[in-house]
């Protein structure tokens, strides 16, 4: 069985978080690519929020969780791809819902809004999850309209 993809992105800010995050789904058997940033050099959150939705659009990743401060910034750069919903968690039950009724491709945290454990939580919530369909594929067909 092939692994499932996942891309990883963040802000300068948040690069330890996120290689936190990139070494749990990667324990969980998830093929993961960190496409940075490496280092902590100041750099704009919209071009990673971007790039990592641009990844799950060309088929390069199944799903996609990107971090900055607040999960905001990076949450709104990637909903402007075209085919990307993001939604921002910080909390469990929102993650497991974000995955099962909106079918949300991108998961946004924000580094200084939770802790190393929540987000770790938040994480496995989303990529545990699988979309319900049903009635909810009707309202995100409503979404892509």
């Amino acid at each position: 069985m092939t692994a499932k993809r996942l891309v990883i992105s963040s802000d300068h800010a948040d690069i330890e978080l996120r290689k936190t995050i990139a070494k749990h789904a990667a324990d969980k058997g998830w093929a993961v690519d960190d496409i940075g940033p490496m280092t902590s050099e100041s750099t704009h959150y919209p071009i990673h929020g971007k790039a990592a939705a641009e990844k799950i659009v060309a088929g390069e990743a199944d799903l996609g969780i990107i971090v900055c401060g607040t999960g905001q910034g990076i949450m709104m750069a990637a909903n402007k791809v075209e085919g990307i919903r993001c939604g921002v968690c910080s909390d469990v039950f929102s993650a497991k819902m974000i995955r099962a009724h909106n079918n949300a491709n991108m998961l946004s945290l924000g580094a200084r809004v939770i802790g190393e454990g929540l987000a770790l939580e938040i994480v496995d919530a989303f990529l545990e999850a699988e979309f319900e369909g049903g009635r909810h594929a009707t309202r995100v067909d409503m979404i892509e309209g």
